[in-house]
């Protein structure tokens, strides 16, 4: 029972400050600003729907993807941290990006998962953490209800933070009204800002984990 608590709360505890639902709710209400209260709770639920299977894929079957290309993690990192430190410049430099298609309800959909669902809410940060954790599951034989019960904790942990990401994309109006006008566009900015960092820190680890890097 320890193990299986354990496992749930470590896959938890990894991944929501890489996640962060709630410095990414007002970026997920500003690029939805076009949305209707219905249509952005349906977005926060494909969202919530996209980053679980994006997770689940990782944390199982990650790693085996990785060998088969023949990726290291550091260069993943790498990749990833480029592209969150692109889209965390975009963000802080436009402060609100531009819909052409506040209409269309296919550009609706494919905003789900691009750029709703990854990078602003599962990027490349949180892609390599699941990675990571499902690399380090035991390579000694188990009994298969053990190694099964272990499986579904690490699920239910995904199942928690994809819940808490929805929780806080569906109130994420009432989160800015009671930031107000000015509080938001501060936190928009803020939010930005940390999205910035965080690719730049992804990226720096990646490089600091290449062999022979800064070795002496």
């Amino acid at each position: 029972m320890n193990n299986i608590v354990n496992t749930f709360l470590l896959v938890y505890a990894a991944l929501f400050p890489i996640v962060n639902p709630l410095g990414s709710a007002p970026i997920f209400l500003s690029l939805t600003s076009h949305c209707t209260p219905k249509e952005r709770h349906s977005l926060a639920g494909r969202i919530a729907l996209n980053g679980f299977i994006l997770l689940l894929c990782s944390l199982f079957i990650g790693s085996h993807v990785l060998e088969f290309f023949g990726i290291t993690l550091p260069v993943l990192r790498i990749a990833g941290g480029l592209v969150v430190t692109s889209f965390g410049w975009t963000l802080l430099q436009a402060g609100k990006p531009a819909n052409d298609a506040a209409d269309s309800t296919q550009a609706q959909r494919s905003d789900a998962f691009y750029p709703l669902t990854m990078p602003l809410t599962i990027g490349p940060g949180s892609i390599s953490v699941a990675v990571a954790l499902g690399s380090q599951r035991p390579k000694s034989a188990m009994d298969l209800a053990q190694l099964g019960e272990l499986g579904a904790s690490a699920t239910a942990g995904l199942i928690a933070i994809m819940a808490t990401v929805y929780f806080c994309y569906r109130s994420a109006d009432r989160i800015v009204q009671v930031l107000g006008e000015k509080g938001s566009a501060v936190m928009m900015r803020l939010s930005a800002f940390i999205l910035l960092c965080i690719g730049i820190q992804i990226l720096w680890n990646g490089i600091s984990s290449l062999p022979g890097v800064f070795s002496h």
